[in-house]
């Protein structure tokens, strides 16, 4: 690990001009400091907020950095991921990004900083840019809800596309010919999977694409659920189905037409996402994809751990792809109602 005197060494200048950068920047000179930010980022070096942690290697904490905490998905997996970390005698931080490129750089910096025994991310930044960073630092991390682009860590991920053409496929056997797809930042691997599915099960029915009707969405709560219920009522004709790509925008869209007076799902059927807790205490208990939440968490904890405290080299960095499992309730049991507005496809 390179040290202060390797990044003075480096930048051409005194140990005391590195703390300066480090601690007072604003007391070196622009271009002196910006040869030693150089330095420091060729080099790897990090501050540790604690001399006792640099001596030890790492810390007895592992970081969870997700997307949204207020999802309760995420919540899942937290715990999942602490009862395996609880297990090896470690405590875990949970840090939430809020989709932000920027919140995730600055997090994992943080965490190199304090010399985390290892990162347990769902990724903000869609380039990569911040994990290659941080992987400089040499601390391990693996990717969670997401499959890793190559063999520079382990992953732990669900098949998406199989969950969408779970959640399309069953619309379609109660006789839904024009489902809604209610999406979210088109960003996210998991929303274009999730379509992907949804488009493969029209296509194994005989139907086109055009049977599934996008409503975009920018954030993924219920009250951007609520939005996308008004932009649904809206069309003509009405799609008889929806799929929403979480349980927030769906319990979101059934808020929408309980307002307007739409039946679910004698009107309009829906299906949602992740399974959490509130889509079964739903007024109109919802039909949703489960993903193994808990499980994708721990799995995730113990392939860090294994990684972290390797010491014969024979980790290997591997994907585990788990199965979604379709859950149908009241929301999606009804036939489609056909009329004038609503014809059958």
């Amino acid at each position: 690990m390179a040290g202060i005197k390797d990044v003075a060494r480096r930048a051409g200048v005194s140990v005391g001009t590195v703390s300066n950068v480090i601690n007072r920047p604003e007391a070196v000179l622009p271009r002196t400091r910006a040869r030693v930010l150089a330095a420091i980022d060729e080099l790897g070096y990090v501050r540790s907020e604690s001399a006792r942690q640099l001596r030890a290697g790492r810390s007895r904490i592992m970081a969870l950095l997700v997307l949204d905490m207020g999802n309760p998905f995420f919540v899942e997996v937290a715990r999942g991921a602490e009862s395996a970390a609880r297990r090896a005698g470690l405590g875990v931080m949970v840090c939430n990004s809020g989709r932000s490129a920027a919140e995730e750089a600055e997090y994992l910096g943080l965490f190199a900083e304090q010399r985390v025994c290892g990162v347990l991310v769902t990724p903000a930044d869609a380039t990569g840019r911040n994990l290659e960073a941080f992987g400089r630092h040499r601390i391990p991390y693996v990717l969670v809800d997401r499959v890793a682009s190559g063999a520079e860590s382990c992953s732990v991920s669900v098949d998406d596309v199989r969950g969408g053409a779970l959640a399309v496929g069953h619309l379609l056997a109660a006789g839904h010919r024009s489902v809604a797809y209610v999406g979210g930042p088109a960003d996210l691997h998991q929303i274009r999977d999730r379509e992907q599915g949804a488009l493969a099960a029209l296509a194994e029915a005989g139907l086109p694409p055009e049977a599934l009707v996008p409503i975009a969405s920018a954030r993924m709560d219920v009250a951007a659920g609520r939005d996308a219920g008004a932009g649904l009522l809206g069309l003509v004709p009405r799609p008889t189905a929806v799929f929403c790509a979480n349980d927030l925008l769906a319990l979101g869209v059934l808020q929408a037409l309980y307002a307007a007076g739409v039946r679910v799902p004698q009107d309009v059927a829906i299906v949602g996402y992740d399974d959490i807790e509130f889509a079964a205490a739903a007024a109109v208990p919802l039909t949703s994809v489960r993903q193994p939440a808990l499980e994708m968490g721990r799995l995730a904890a113990e392939l860090l751990l294994e990684e972290a405290y390797d010491e014969d080299g024979t980790h290997r960095h591997r994907g585990v792809v788990l199965q979604p499992e379709l859950v149908v309730r009241a929301s999606s049991t009804a036939p489609p109602r056909e009329g004038p507005d609503i014809p059958k496809m």
